[in-house]
């Protein structure tokens, strides 16, 4: 950020002057404050004096209407002399400010500001004969901060309302160019320097009539103010020479240059001579930026000058680098025009804020479309790379989950009344233990066949024992074992083993006697943090495992549930599995988000139900309250013809996409109720044509990723302020974020994270080219 000095003086050269320096950043509170002082100096205040008579006995035509001045001696010797005194101004300047009063000062700036800082170095004084100082010449600025630029200022004044910056875009500057009285000068080439700036709006007044000027400044807004001609100051009044007959004073154009700074005039360039008093006026009318000359100019520097200044501000750079640069090319000219660098200097308001003029898109259109184009595609190209490698496969499964956890808020779903679970949890454990009944596990064999013999009578078409039953039956209780080996309509689980072949696990096995139609894996698939957002359906037990089954434990029951409907599941001829009208599309390794995905088995995307929680997915009875026979009438009238789950709720908990944003206790849900979800996802897909997710194909993701590239490409070329910009990048990630959210409402899962990032980083490629051709433009 550029930085800001306001050196405050009061006094002069003939009594000393008090300085109080201030530095900080542009637009803050000053970081520090120091005073000091500088004493009298009378030899540089004659100095300055003889510097300027013999640089006004120079130039026979000026761009200044004076008394006439008598040339004696040759033009080369009056150079040569010009330039001594100029040296001789330098040095007395440089040793001025190395006085022992003033050191402090020195070194508060060398403590505060590095060398390669931008600096603004803001000069406040009324004191005519200081601001009349080479005070770019200060050693500090000239050899050691060479991004330093100073300005001009007085010490108090009104506030002032300024444009910051000046944006091409869409408008073009507008510029009253007022070209008055040529005598002895060529001013045509001022005109033909403005009419080269591209993005500008500029209309000219030659030689025009004080009505003439009046009226522009009143009816119509500008942004800059252009004068060139013949200007003068005497005593305390300054003029401009608008034709050859008739000269205006500033406060003869007071009101109406008021006009033009409260609708938007930010800058006036006075391309003529003895600019100091022109300044003076002018920044009584609270105009925010002036630039002038401080002494007669030559037609030759005047036109230079303009042509670089206008060459570097209208490519995007600060005015006061713009200025910096003009001057330095000047140097070039200083053996046939001495002092030429002295001559332009800013007057300010100190309360400006600084402006800009934002780079125009002067690039013809295809350059820039195909410039567009290739960066659009290089992005789409680095984040499908990316995407494949898996990097993004995190982030996009936490958009996935916030996603979920915005529909629960919006849309609200019934449990499904298809299902009834019958949790076991500690009170329950405690009630059979109280019972004197032999405990196994959490369950005991008399509590388990006492919950069958109950739930037998409500005549419920399926039942599921979500809870591992390996090994003998108890001998006291034989029509357990044999309800387990003759019971139709009764379902167990088993684990399968592990595939790695470093874990020595071989599974949990089934109870025995249990033929393999009602046999099921319990197992779930997670991904990181161990949220499941996948159903697996189906799966090939490796050889060591002790169960074999290859049917999920959801997937059974939904199977013999709905053959009671007529409904048998079948493969179709892709491999898909096909229930009813519903195909159960599977996922493979690189499905949508999942771009490293382990997808053995038949894998699903788990469409969870949205509820006002992951729990209430099904009505649910604990264990005693069925042994008790306490359930109440509507839910035993409900048990026919449903699906019952018999599982824990005091372990086996498991994440799931809500588990970031739910209550703590709710963050985690025993495994029976993610069951139940997988349960109720195949079910409602085939009986409520409640839809299962879906995605795009690599292709079609990298079309869609490839647009959003292609308009962030757009945007960044069409809005070239940046705060424009930033609202628009807004606007249009909220859109990406809302059409990916309704299409996510409509159970299709596309990508976010990859768009958004492709949108931004082809922002950022565009810009990066288009500073680079404003650069090449501006070397050019």
């Amino acid at each position: 950020m550029r930085k800001l000095v306001v050196l405050k003086l009061d006094g002069d050269l003939h009594l000393g002057v008090q300085v109080t320096l201030e530095i900080g950043e542009e637009g803050k509170r000053p970081l520090t404050e120091i005073t000091g002082k500088l004493p009298s100096n009378l030899d540089m205040a004659a100095a300055i004096d003889q510097w300027q008579l013999k640089y006004r006995s120079l130039w026979k035509f000026t761009r200044i209407k004076a008394k006439k001045i008598i040339y004696d001696g040759s033009i080369s010797q009056r150079s040569q002399e010009c330039d001594k005194k100029a040296r001789e101004v330098r040095s007395l300047l440089n040793n001025w400010l190395l006085s022992e009063s003033f050191r402090p000062v020195r070194e508060k700036w060398l403590k505060y500001l590095m060398p390669d800082d931008e600096v603004r170095v803001l000069i406040r004084t009324h004191c005519l004969q200081l601001k009349k100082l080479p005070w770019h010449l200060w050693d500090l600025i000239d050899q050691d901060y060479l991004k330093a630029e100073v300005t001009l200022s007085i010490p108090d004044s009104e506030p002032v309302i300024a444009t910051p910056q000046i944006s091409t875009s869409k408008n073009k500057i507008r510029i009253l160019a007022i070209l008055g009285d040529s005598e002895g000068i060529d001013v045509e080439q001022d005109r033909q320097i403005l009419e080269k700036i591209p993005g500008t709006a500029t209309t000219f007044l030659v030689e025009p009539q004080y009505s003439e000027i009046n009226d522009k400044l009143w009816k119509q807004p500008w942004h800059i103010l252009f004068f060139a001609g013949h200007s003068k100051s005497e005593d305390e009044t300054s003029c401009i020479y608008i034709n050859k007959t008739d000269k205006l004073t500033i406060n003869e154009l007071k009101y109406a240059l008021i006009n033009a700074v409260a609708k938007g005039l930010q800058l006036a360039i006075f391309n003529s001579c003895d600019g100091l008093g022109l300044a003076r006026d002018l920044q009584d009318l609270q105009i925010p930026q002036i630039i002038v000359m401080r002494e007669p100019v030559p037609d030759l520097v005047a036109q230079k000058f303009l042509k670089h200044f206008l060459e570097v501000f209208s490519s995007g750079q600060s005015i006061y680098t713009a200025v910096r640069i003009a001057r330095q090319r000047l140097k070039g000219i200083e053996k046939e025009y001495p002092s030429a660098t002295w001559l332009p200097v800013i007057i300010e308001h100190p309360a400006v804020v600084p402006m800009t003029w934002q780079v125009q898109r002067n690039k013809p259109l295809h350059q820039s479309f195909l410039a567009i184009l290739l960066s659009s595609l290089l992005v789409t190209s680095l984040i499908m790379g990316v995407r494949y490698g898996g990097y993004f496969q995190s982030s996009e499964l936490h958009a996935f989950d916030r996603f979920m956890q915005m529909r629960s808020q919006i849309i609200t779903e019934r449990p499904d009344d298809r299902i009834l679970i019958v949790t076991i949890d500690e009170a329950d454990i405690q009630y059979q233990i109280n019972q004197g009944m032999q405990m196994r596990g959490s369950l005991s064999d008399q509590a388990l066949l006492q919950l069958l013999e109950k739930l037998n009578k409500f005549q419920p078409r399926t039942i599921g024992l979500d809870i591992y039953r390996d090994g003998s039956f108890d001998p006291n209780y034989p029509d357990l074992a044999t309800r387990f080996q003759t019971d139709e309509n009764l379902f167990f689980v088993c684990k399968v083993a592990t595939t790695d072949e470093d874990d020595d696990s071989v599974g949990i096995p089934p109870p025995p006697g249990v033929t393999e139609q009602r046999l099921s894996f319990s197992d779930f698939v997670a991904d990181d943090e161990d949220i499941a957002r996948r159903q697996i359906l189906n799966l090939t037990p490796p050889a060591k495992s002790l169960c074999n089954a290859e049917l999920a434990f959801s997937l059974q029951l939904a199977r013999h549930y709905l053959e009671q409907e007529n409904i048998i599941p079948h493969f179709t001829t892709e491999d898909d599995l096909q229930i009813g009208d519903v195909v159960f599309k599977k996922l493979n390794p690189h499905t949508s988000g999942y771009q490293q995905l382990d997808a053995d088995g038949y894998q699903v995307l788990l469409n969870y139900r949205s509820l006002t929680a992951a729990d209430k997915i099904a009505e649910q009875i604990n264990l005693r309250d069925v042994l008790d026979e306490k359930i109440s009438f509507e839910s035993i009238q409900r048990l026919q013809d449903r699906i019952v789950i018999i599982g824990l709720s005091t372990n086996d908990f498991w994440k799931t996409p809500f588990s970031t944003t739910a209550k703590p206790k709710q963050r985690t849900i025993p495994g029976v109720f993610v069951q139940a979800h997988m349960l109720s996802q195949i079910l409602s897909a085939v009986l409520d044509q409640r839809p299962l997710f879906w995605w795009w194909s690599g292709w079609v993701e990298a079309l869609w990723i490839w647009g959003w590239s292609l308009l962030g490409g757009i945007t960044a070329w069409y809005f070239s302020n940046p705060l424009h910009l930033g609202f628009i990048v807004a606007v249009t990630l909220l859109t990406l974020f809302g059409i990916c959210f309704g299409i996510f409402l409509l159970a299709g899962w596309v990508p976010f994270i990859p768009s958004a990032l492709a949108l931004l980083l082809a922002q950022v490629a565009v810009i990066f080219w288009l500073k680079r051709s404003c650069m090449t433009t501006t070397s050019n």
